[in-house]
């Protein structure tokens, strides 16, 4: 058995670090708060675009358009988002494995190329052969520290100058959808070249007047509809990362008061027995002298 100053440097060991992990949760749930707000707010505008350009696209053959073209995917292009910090359970591990399985096994035999957004997906892959290396990508990787429309919308216009360029025949970015605090759901979505979505009960027979053209509407539509989609996608892992981070941090905190309330029973034992120890050396000591 340990003996009674290790057991109380490890009970206050232990208390540091419980003051440090609730101190985590605290913040992240302030944080979890207005990225929660901030994505709920955005996600029925996105929802308005995508349905827009659905009910344009059952009157209009989109095929023609740049960012439409279907080509055989030879050279693909993942964006993976993850966050700038760890401590948040599975979350970032979760994505890596994620691109993982599509850069070896779903994309296997392709020319497959990696744009990390977060510091924990470009730590594992920067090294390799799969690392997209981008003069006008790579300064704006680091999206949180300053997360705003204008830095995705950068990202954006570059990837769908790279599309049009053929660089890469396909875009899909990987990130976690945020639902609640406690949970998180992988999605692998195409980016590019976008998949029309054709409303099956929209009332696309209906007599609009289109001004300027119903053409000029969807060429513009369209890459406003890109950059929302990937600023909503960033908005959706900044979200999950705070709530991943305020329940790993909740269950730390719960584990290391766990942990103090034994390592303070243990103490208590071992000084209950060093007490009794030395009552059995005085009360020996005492009959020793009678005799």
């Amino acid at each position: 058995m340990a003996n009674l100053k290790e057991i109380r440097n490890r009970i206050t060991s232990v208390g540091s670090t419980m003051q440090i992990t609730s101190a985590m949760k605290m913040v992240s749930a302030a944080k979890l708060k207005r990225a929660q707000d901030a994505i709920t707010q955005m996600r029925p505008y996105a929802a308005k675009i995508k349905e827009i350009l659905g009910n344009l696209s059952s009157t209009l053959d989109l095929s023609e358009n740049a960012f439409s073209e279907k080509r055989d995917a030879k050279n693909i292009l993942i964006v993976g988002i993850t966050s700038n910090r760890g401590l948040c359970g599975g979350f970032n591990n979760n994505i890596i494995k994620r691109v993982g399985v599509l850069i070896n096994e779903e994309y296997s035999g392709q020319n497959v190329h990696l744009l990390c957004l977060g510091k924990k997906i470009k730590d594992v892959y920067k090294r390799t052969s799969h690392y997209y290396i981008n003069e006008t990508l790579e300064p704006l990787e680091d999206v949180y520290s300053n997360l705003s429309f204008e830095n995705v919308a950068a990202i954006a216009n570059e990837l769908m100058r790279g599309f049009t360029a053929k660089e890469y025949d396909k875009v899909v970015v990987v990130y976690n959808r945020f639902v609640n605090a406690a949970s998180q759901i992988i999605e692998t979505e195409q980016f590019l070249p976008i998949i029309p979505t054709v409303q099956e009960n929209s009332n696309s027979n209906s007599d609009y007047i289109f001004e300027p053209t119903k053409d000029d509407i969807v060429s513009d539509l369209i890459p406003k509809s890109l950059k929302i989609q990937l600023f909503k996608a960033v908005r959706d892992s900044f979200a999950a990362e705070h709530g991943a981070r305020m329940t790993a941090m909740h269950k730390a905190t719960d584990n290391a008061k766990e942990l103090q309330k034994n390592l303070k029973l243990s103490y208590n034992k071992a000084r209950q027995a060093a007490i009794t120890n030395e009552i059995l050396e005085i009360v020996g000591g005492a009959e020793a002298l009678n005799a």
